[in-house]
């Protein structure tokens, strides 16, 4: 009964962990074609290289790691690689937690530096060709104009602006955006969490079923 509980453990923990890698791929992927065909954060002149592409290349290389880690220590049945991804599993669930409690926290000062990082990068528009093309792809994607409306622009709007009237500004679409799919991310965020703390877990039992079924055979 331990050495088939132990292999049925240790091919879930590892067809587990083979879905995590290929998500952590697939992230990774998307990451570098948004780095590719993504300069908005240009726009954000403080910060240039804090943007979705480069957050999703540092998530997906670690989802990569520790992906693999569960993988080889699920196959081989090694307890040192089992725990190591047991333990950079909670170090990333508890790390997701800080960042979500410090973005309730500083919720305001988040949405006021980006409307401040926006409105700055205006003044660039017509001087730095980046900063152009940012602009023009943002509100060509978003269909908005300026950050709050079109009397952002003090000259004439760019032909990147919509022709409607009643258009809003690039910032306000963007939270309109988040604050309608709010629901839909909140779920995504649980489920991943959840995910975390079952792979946790069937790290942790197949752990203590491998030094039961050492005990048994006298190793």
């Amino acid at each position: 009964m331990g050495m088939s509980s132990l292999k049925l453990l240790k091919y879930v923990l590892f067809f587990f962990n083979l879905l995590f890698w290929f998500c952590g791929c697939c992230i990774l992927g998307f990451g570098i074609y948004l780095l590719i065909h993504n300069n908005v954060g240009i726009l954000f002149h403080n910060l240039p290289s804090l943007t979705l592409g480069n957050v999703l290349v540092i998530v997906g290389s670690i989802i990569m790691v520790v992906a693999f880690l569960g993988c080889m220590g699920s196959i081989k049945e090694n307890k040192c690689l089992l725990m190591s991804f047991f333990v950079l599993l909670l170090i990333i669930l508890l790390a997701e937690v800080t960042l979500a409690i410090l973005l309730f926290v500083y919720e305001q000062k988040l949405s006021k530096s980006v409307a401040e990082g926006l409105t700055d990068s205006i003044q660039r528009y017509y001087s730095d060709n980046s900063t152009k093309a940012a602009w023009d792809s943002m509100q060509t994607f978003l269909q908005c104009c300026g950050v709050n409306g079109t009397s952002d622009w003090t000259s004439n709007k760019p032909a990147s602006c919509p022709t409607d009237p009643q258009v809003k500004g690039c910032y306000i679409k963007a939270k309109l955006w988040f604050q309608s799919n709010f629901l839909y991310i909140g779920i995504i965020t649980i489920c991943v969490c959840v995910i975390q703390v079952l792979g946790m877990s069937f790290a942790l039992t197949l752990n203590c079923q491998i030094d039961k079924t050492s005990q048994s055979l006298g190793l």
